[in-house]
C-alpha cells in the first residue's frame, strides 16, 4: 500500500485522466487532456459571456424609444389633424440625432402603434430626463390618440385575482389591523416550553417537502431499525476468519478510502457503504494482505454505482491504486463481493439513522445547527475506523454521535431529552458504552496515526469541528434514564 503523499498525488492526477478519455469521444480516438473547469468557475464563465452577450447586443440593436415631444396644433387647423413642431425629433442613441423638417401642411390624423416590450425599453426615467426634452404639462398634445384612458378595465378573473392577493398581504403583514392572530407563537418560545416540559416536539409536520417524507418517514425508519440487524457484519471475523489481515490493516484501508472520497467528492453514503460492503465479504472470505486493497476499491466502485449520479470509472479506481491492480482484477473482485452479498446492496447505515437524529435534536429551530450537523458527521466518521466499535448497531452509533455532539457544544446542559427517546428508541442507559467508546476516539483522535478524518474536518467547510475541545470526561447523571 502506497504512502498518503502518493495516494493523493494518484487521486489527483486521476482526474486528467477521466478528462482524457472523455475527449476520447469527441476527438476520434485521440486522447487530449483538457482542463475540467470547477462548477463554480462554469457558473462565472457563464454570468461573464451572458453580461458580454448583452453589452453587445445592446451596442448593435440601440433602443429607440425616446421620449417625443408634441405640442399643440396652431390655430386654423382642425381638430381632427395635427402636425409636429419643428423640434420635434426622435434620439435613438445619444451619438445620432434624427431630425424631422418642420412642414406647415396638415398631416393625417396620427394613431398610436405599440412597441414590442421585447424590443425596446425605456432606458431614461421622467426624473432624469434630459432639459431638451419637453415636460409632462399642458404643452403636451390633448388628442384622443396619445391620452391614456382615465379608467384601468380588468376582466373578472383578474379582479379576484388581486382581491385574493391583497387579503393574504393584510393577513400576512398585518397592513390594515396590527393584531396578533391567535395562536401566533414565536417558535423559540415554544421550544423552550418542550424542552422544559419534556414533551416531544413533532418533527414530520413539514408536509411541503417532499424529500423530508413526512407522512412515511416514521415506517421508512421502523423499517430500517428492522434490516439494520440483517445486513450487519459479523463482530468478530478477524479473530475467527481472517489470518493474514488484522484490525490495523483495516484501518489504515478505510483511512485512505475517506481520503479517496474526499478527493472525489463522494456523498458521505458511498464511504459508509463502501466500508459495510468491506466488512460484510470479510466476514466470510479469508482475505490475504496483498489483496485488501483491492477489496476496498472494488467496494468503493460498487457504493458509487448504488449512490453517485456520475460515479467513477474502473479505470480510474485502477489508477488510485497506482495501477497496482489491472481493470480485470478490480472487475473479477466486483463480482466476487456481489455474488457473496447476494446483490443485497440497501444497507441501513449510521448516516441514514443520523440524518432522522439530526432533525430530532433540532426540534422545532428553523435554522438547522451546522456544527452539530459537522460534528456528529466528524463523530460517527471516527467510529468507520475502529474494528471494535462493530459491536454497536449503526442506529446506537448515530444515537450516540448526537448525545456526545451535544455534550462537546454545551457542557451544562443535559444532551437527551424525550423527542430524542421518542425518535431514536434508545434510553440514556442504552448509549453509555457506546458514548464511552466514541468519546475516547474524540479524546484520543490527535495523537493518531491516521489523520485522515481529522484533516476532513479541520476543513472551514467542515466549521473546524475537529479542532472543537472535547471534555475529558462526561457527568454519569447525563444517562439517567427520561421518563415517559
Amino acid at each position: 500500500m502506497t504512502t498518503t503523499q502518493n495516494r493523493r498525488s494518484s487521486v489527483s492526477s486521476v482526474v486528467a485522466k477521466r478528462q482524457a478519455m472523455a475527449a476520447d469521444n469527441n476527438h476520434g480516438g485521440k486522447l487530449t487532456a483538457k482542463k475540467r473547469p470547477a462548477l463554480s468557475n462554469i457558473s462565472n464563465h457563464t454570468t461573464v459571456s451572458a453580461r458580454n452577450s448583452l453589452s453587445q447586443s445592446s451596442k448593435l440593436a440601440p433602443c429607440t424609444s425616446k421620449i417625443v415631444s408634441i405640442k399643440k396644433s396652431i390655430s386654423g387647423v382642425s381638430s381632427g389633424t395635427s402636425v409636429l413642431p419643428a423640434s420635434s425629433s426622435v434620439r435613438p442613441s445619444s451619438k445620432s440625432t434624427i431630425s424631422i423638417q418642420r412642414n406647415d401642411a396638415a398631416v393625417p390624423k396620427i394613431t398610436a402603434v405599440p412597441l414590442s416590450a421585447a424590443t425596446c425599453s425605456m432606458d431614461i426615467s421622467p426624473s432624469h430626463s434630459d432639459g431638451s426634452l419637453v415636460s409632462m404639462d399642458e404643452s403636451m398634445s390633448t388628442s384622443d390618440t396619445v391620452r391614456s384612458p382615465e379608467v384601468e378595465y380588468i376582466d373578472d378573473h383578474e379582479t379576484a385575482a388581486v382581491d385574493s392577493i391583497e387579503k393574504n398581504v393584510c393577513s400576512t403583514l398585518y397592513i390594515s389591523e396590527h393584531v396578533k392572530a391567535a395562536g401566533d407563537i414565536c417558535k423559540r418560545d415554544v421550544l423552550v416550553d418542550l424542552e422544559s416540559g419534556n414533551k416531544i416536539v413533532n418533527i414530520d409536520n413539514n408536509l411541503v417537502d417532499p424529500q423530508l417524507c413526512a407522512t412515511m418517514a416514521c415506517d421508512i425508519y421502523k423499517h430500517l431499525r428492522a434490516s439494520e440487524a440483517k445486513k450487519r457484519p459479523s463482530t468478530d471475523f478477524m479473530e475467527k476468519v481472517q489470518k493474514d489481515i488484522n484490525p490495523s490493516m483495516r484501518a489504515i484501508l478505510i483511512d485512505w478510502l475517506v481520503e479517496v472520497a474526499e478527493e472525489y467528492r463522494l456523498v458521505p453514503d458511498t464511504l459508509y457503504l463502501t466500508i459495510n460492503y468491506i466488512d460484510r465479504y470479510l466476514s466470510g472470505n479469508l482475505m490475504d494482505r496483498q489483496r485488501l486493497q483491492l477489496l476496498g476499491v472494488a467496494c468503493m466502485m460498487i457504493a458509487s454505482k448504488y449512490e453517485e449520479i456520475c460515479a467513477p470509472q474502473v479505470e480510474e479506481f485502477c489508477y488510485i491504486t497506482d495501477n497496482t491492480y489491472f481493470k480485470d482484477e478490480v472487475l473479477q473482485m466486483e463480482s466476487a463481493v456481489l455474488n457473496y452479498l447476494k446483490f443485497e446492496m440497501t444497507a441501513p447505515t449510521a448516516k441514514c439513522f443520523l440524518r432522522r437524529f439530526v432533525r430530532a435534536a433540532q426540534g422545532l429551530n428553523e435554522v438547522l445547527s451546522l456544527q452539530l450537523e459537522h460534528l456528529t458527521s466528524y463523530i460517527a466518521e471516527l467510529s468507520l475506523l475502529e474494528y471494535n466499535m462493530l459491536c454497536y448497531a449503526p442506529s446506537l452509533i448515530a444515537a450516540s454521535a448526537i448525545f456526545l455532539a451535544k455534550y462537546i457544544l454545551v457542557p451544562s446542559i443535559k444532551p437527551w431529552n424525550s423527542t430524542l427517546r421518542h425518535y431514536t428508541l434508545y434510553q440514556p442507559s442504552d448509549l453509555r458504552d457506546c458514548v464511552m467508546a466514541l468519546h475516547s476516539l474524540c479524546c484520543n483522535n490527535n495523537n493518531s496515526s491516521l489523520p485522515a478524518v481529522r484533516e476532513k474536518y479541520s476543513q472551514h467547510k467542515y466549521k473546524f469541528v475537529a479542532k472543537k475541545y472535547c471534555p475529558p470526561t462526561v457527568p454519569v447523571e447525563f444517562f439517567q434514564n427520561i421518563s415517559s
